[in-house]
């Protein structure tokens, strides 16, 4: 018994030390290490090793989870192959050189909760495909080089909590469908060249804690309903053709009120709003 015992873990074991992740994963992986001149990286791979060695890789179940290569000196284009890993959470390219514009097979991703790919290269316009992530919860792309339009599609991503697009070349208006995304709580599309007025929609997203718009040609009035986010502590929409030009918005005052400054020709002033 005890000799059928030890057979039973030795096999558990054995299974357990060759477990891989699938060959299709792999070699998506292998694809982005190729397109963005992965023996050059800080960290780079070794591709002789298990893919859950490989640094910045993140292996669950047999399943690559999570990709973390931050300041790793990637340069070059994101390959196509990058939608194969399709069991993806979280997906952290920040701070490298990759250039391009973003594959919509990236529109695969479906599990994705996590996608930042800020202070890279990336040109082109936003692909609307990335409406259909539905379970993302963060959007990272600042400081990029996009230009277009905000995609509606964004608009169907229900879960966001944090939406980071400043620091492109974004035109057109925000959307006024913004409101549907209620669990908001970071928005910044500041840097830009956006447009019109700055919709009174936002006012709906009740858990907005940060609005950062400066920098962009908005125009007309802030919205008074802003008076309602209760939980906003951050806003900042200088810099653009606004009616009155808003130095600073802070919330570091008593409950329920919002402190506004203002800027004018001969003087600075300043107003608080009480929330009701």
């Amino acid at each position: 018994m005890k000799t059928l015992k030890l057979i039973v873990i030795c096999f558990f074991v054995t299974a357990y030390s060759f477990a891989e992740v699938s060959l299709t994963e792999k070699e998506a992986l292998v694809a982005l290490y190729n397109a963005t001149n992965g023996a050059n990286w800080n960290s780079t791979w070794d591709l002789k090793m298990p893919v859950n060695t490989w640094h910045g890789v993140v292996v669950d179940n047999d399943k690559v989870v999570e990709i973390n290569l931050q300041f790793n000196n990637l340069e070059g284009a994101l390959p196509e192959e990058i939608g194969l890993l399709v069991n993806l959470k979280k997906m952290n390219l920040g701070f490298n050189k990759i250039s391009g514009t973003l594959p919509t097979s990236i529109a695969n991703l479906k599990e994705l909760k996590s996608l930042e790919l800020f202070m890279n290269r990336l040109e082109g316009s936003i692909p609307s495909e990335l409406g259909s992530l539905t379970a993302l919860e963060s959007l990272k792309l600042y400081s990029n080089k996009f230009t277009g339009e905000i995609p509606l599609a964004l608009m169907e991503l229900t879960n966001l909590k944090e939406l980071l697009l400043g620091s492109n070349f974004l035109t057109g208006h925000i959307p006024h469908q913004i409101y549907a995304l209620s669990k908001l709580e970071k928005l910044s599309l500041m840097d830009n060249k956006l447009r019109g007025e700055i919709p009174v929609e936002i006012a709906q997203l009740t858990n907005l804690e940060e609005l950062i718009l400066s920098t962009n040609q908005l125009t007309g009035d802030l919205p008074m309903e802003f008076m309602n986010l209760r939980n906003l502590n951050t806003m900042m929409v200088s810099d653009n053709n606004l009616n009155e030009e808003y130095v600073t918005v802070s919330g570091n005052n008593p409950p329920g009120i919002m402190h506004l400054e203002l800027q004018n020709m001969n003087a600075t002033a300043e107003m608080d709003i009480e929330k009701e």
